[in-house]
């Protein structure tokens, strides 16, 4: 398997947007292109995706075991010609103290070549002794490749090259010159999602280009070409249809049809709410749901469902096309008044909440949910979480750990609640709603600030078609 594992010195150095190009690049010399990310993000394995044109999928040691990270590139990978890894942040960056969940863990752990990119501005002779103090700090590293960003003009590259090629045996892949034209504009919670650009294709065409002039992408080549071999691991466990490895119904229930047929689950995707794992879009159809693609911002009404996920995204970047769509807001507020299973994730719950107030300006939301969704200059709640539930989980049990491990990335809270509600979970650390409890429950609704993974420590997406199923069949 051809990889290349595509890290930095430091963050904002220019990685995703190189990452981005050099998808882009191979997949226009006819390779097939499988893109991943590390650690948990939606934004930027929307742009990696769209560039090689195969879902970008994630791999994160909060969430996984090592094994599981090996078994996900393998299965994503089989059926590419090369696989790109994307950092995230510095390449020894990390929680841990002793670097085990860090960007240079995970090469070391796929036994990936690592193509370092380099902000160059500067900097000229002093690029060796950086070099050579990475390569020196875990020699189990493998830095086979250089791509300097940002560059100041040709001298400055020539500069850059020769003192690499004097003082270090890393290979130099290029030299990408300083260029407005290779930015993608960036808010609150990092780059622009690509689903919201309707120039997204014509700006990844353009980062395409540029970096194809600047880039030895055959080098580049070579070097993935050369990764060493990884033992095969078996294949992920999945989910059983119906849910049934994640909750065992009884045989009166089983007599009744459980499991029998798909469930119509709606997927709000728009604009507005895009921030799903494919992952988990896939685990909900192994457990036996038939997604149903729902436009909060076109379509007038919810179709026919069994379900409904509402996931994150910007929802205050849309908030008046979200607010001018009366219709669709009383379909959703009249479906889960009337116990449509649904769950939501951040942007979900700001859409469920009674109003999103941003920038002086308040707009009316779904109204299910008794507060005020308020977003603020700074995170409110950002990291990673870990979650212990409560006894008013409404969904079948399962396989629930005694700790979820997730993550958050919100700077809206939930203010001016009027009314007392009950939790699905208790924060064991992180913010979630109130800083102690996340997961709000109504009816049949859970909502959460928290982002969930499906991935062999939680089987959310098994647990929740299993709830709906027991709704179905008019159990408790």
């Amino acid at each position: 398997m051809a990889r290349i594992f595509i890290s930095a010195t430091h963050k904002s150095s220019g990685k995703t947007t190189l990452s981005i190009g050099l998808c882009a690049a191979l997949h226009a010399q006819g390779l097939r292109v499988q893109p991943f990310k590390k650690g948990p993000d939606y934004i930027d394995p929307l742009w990696l995706g769209a560039a090689s044109a195969r879902a970008c999928h994630n791999l994160d040691f909060n969430t996984m075991t090592p094994d599981e990270v090996i078994q996900t590139l393998q299965r994503y990978a089989v059926s590419a010609d090369i696989a790109l890894i994307e950092a995230n942040k510095g390449l020894y960056d990390g929680m841990a103290l002793d670097g085990s969940d860090s960007n240079a863990a995970v090469a070391k752990l796929i036994r990936s070549p690592v193509i370092l990119v380099v902000d160059s501005r500067g900097m000229t002779r002093g690029v060796a002794p950086l070099l050579l103090g990475y390569q020196a700090f875990d020699p189990d590293v493998q830095i086979a490749g250089i791509i300097f960003n940002r560059v100041g003009g040709a001298r400055h590259a020539s500069k850059l090259r020769e003192a690499v090629e004097h003082y270090t045996d890393i290979k130099v892949l290029g030299a990408v010159q300083n260029n407005p034209e290779m930015e993608i504009e960036e808010r609150h919670l990092g780059l622009m999602p690509s689903n919201e650009s309707s120039a997204a294709a014509t700006q990844i065409a353009r980062i395409r280009d540029l970096v194809a002039e600047q880039v030895d992408l055959s080098a580049l080549w070579a070097i993935a070409s050369e990764a060493k071999t990884l033992t095969p691991q078996p294949p992920l466990p999945q989910s059983g249809r119906g849910g049934e490895r994640g909750y065992s119904p009884s045989p009166a229930l089983r007599e009744r049809g459980w499991g029998e047929g798909l469930l119509r689950i709606g997927i709000c995707q728009d604009p507005a709410f895009a921030f799903y794992y494919p992952g988990d879009l896939e685990a909900l159809q192994t457990a036996g749901a038939e997604l149903v693609p729902v436009n909060t911002l076109k379509d007038t009404a919810l179709p026919a469902l069994d379900g409904l996920f509402i996931g994150g995204g910007f929802p205050e970047t849309q908030m008046h096309a979200l607010a001018a769509n009366v219709s669709m807001r009383e379909s959703i507020r009249n479906a889960i008044e009337n116990g449509l299973p649904t769950y939501a994730e951040c942007g979900g719950l700001m859409y469920l909440s009674r109003s999103l107030v941003w920038n002086g300006e308040q707009v009316p939301m779904v109204g299910i949910i008794p507060g005020d969704a308020v977003m603020h200059a700074k995170p409110q709640g950002r990291g990673y979480v870990k979650l212990q539930e409560t006894a008013d989980m409404p969904w079948p049990g399962g396989d629930a750990p005694a700790v979820i491990n997730a993550h958050e990335f919100h700077y809206s809270c939930l203010e001016n609640l009027t009314a007392q509600g009950r939790f699905a979970y208790r924060m064991r650390r992180g913010t979630g709603i109130d800083g102690q409890h996340d997961g709000w429950i109504y009816r049949n609704l859970l909502a959460s600030y928290t982002h969930m993974r499906d991935t062999a420590q939680h089987h959310w997406a098994r647990r929740f078609v299993a709830f709906i199923r027991l709704k179905q069949q008019g159990m408790d």
